[in-house]
C-alpha cells in the first residue's frame, strides 16, 4: 500500500498545482483546468479516428526505432572492432547531432511522402545514439581479457560473444532507453510538420489552428501515457531478457 501511496501522491500534487494554475489564468483557451482537459479526453478517445490515430504513430516510432537499433548495432561493433570504420562513421554522427532536427524535417519533406517523414526523422535521431552507446561501450571492455584471448588464440566471433557482449549489453540498455524518449518526441514533432493523414502530431496541429487548448492538452496527456506504457514495458522486458549480464 505505501508504494502505491508513494506514486499517487506526487500524481494528486501536481494535478493541484495544475488546478491552481488554470484559476490563476482563468482562460481555458490559454491553460484548460484538469477537468476541462480529461473532459475534453472522454470525448477524444471516443472518435472514428482515434485508435486509428493512436495506431499509426505507434506504428512509426517502433520503426524507426528498430531500424536505428538494427543499424546503430551494427554499425556500433564495426566501429568498435575496426578503427577505420570508427573514423568514416563518427563524422556522420557528428553531423547529425549538430544539425536541428527541424532541418532534417523540413529536408525529410523534399525526399518522402509525409507518412515516411517522422519514420526516417526517428531512425535518424535515434542512430547515432545506439551507435555512441555500443561504441562505449567497447571502450569499457576488459583489457585483461582481451589480453587473456590473445594469448589463447581464440576467435574473433568467440571474443565477441564471450567477452564483448557482456559488456556492451549495459550500454547498449541505457542508450535504448533514452533512445525510446527521445523517438517519441521527434516522430509527434515530425507529423506536427509533415501532417500525415490520421496521426497524432497531426491532431496536435489541428487543435492548435482550430484554437482548441483543451483538446491540445488531451493530446498532450496521451502522448505521455503512451510514452510512459511503452518504456515501463519495453525496459522491463530488455532487464528481464539481459539481467544475467549485469
Amino acid at each position: 500500500m505505501k508504494i502505491k501511496a508513494n506514486k499517487i501522491y506526487p500524481l494528486i500534487f501536481w494535478l493541484i498545482i495544475w488546478w491552481i494554475t488554470s484559476k490563476l489564468i482563468n482562460e481555458n483557451l490559454f491553460f484548460p483546468s484538469p477537468f476541462i482537459t480529461f473532459k475534453a479526453l472522454s470525448v477524444l478517445i471516443f472518435k472514428r479516428n482515434f485508435l486509428f490515430s493512436v495506431f499509426n504513430t505507434v506504428t512509426r516510432v517502433f520503426i524507426g526505432l528498430i531500424a536505428a537499433n538494427i543499424f546503430g548495432i551494427i554499425f556500433g561493433l564495426l566501429s568498435g572492432l575496426n578503427d577505420n570504420i570508427y573514423k568514416i562513421v563518427s563524422p556522420f554522427i557528428t553531423i547529425i547531432r549538430s544539425t536541428p532536427v527541424i532541418s532534417f524535417i523540413i529536408i525529410a519533406l523534399v525526399w518522402f511522402k509525409s507518412s515516411n517523414v517522422p519514420i526516417f526523422i526517428s531512425f535518424l535521431m535515434c542512430f547515432p545514439i545506439i551507435w555512441t552507446n555500443i561504441v562505449e561501450g567497447f571502450k569499457k571492455v576488459d583489457t585483461k581479457l582481451l589480453e587473456m584471448c590473445k594469448i589463447y588464440n581464440i576467435s574473433t566471433i568467440k571474443q565477441i560473444k564471450k567477452v564483448y557482449i557482456p559488456s556492451l549489453i549495459p550500454f547498449y540498455i541505457a542508450g535504448f532507453n533514452l533512445a525510446l524518449g527521445i523517438s517519441w518526441k521527434v516522430t509527434i514533432a515530425a507529423e506536427v510538420l509533415s501532417h500525415p493523414a490520421h496521426a497524432i502530431g497531426t491532431n496536435l496541429s489541428d487543435s492548435k489552428i482550430y484554437l482548441d487548448t483543451p483538446e491540445l492538452f488531451a493530446w498532450t496527456f496521451i502522448i505521455i501515457i503512451l510514452s510512459y506504457i511503452f518504456e515501463i514495458l519495453i525496459t522491463k522486458f530488455l532487464n528481464n531478457k539481459f539481467k544475467k549480464f549485469y
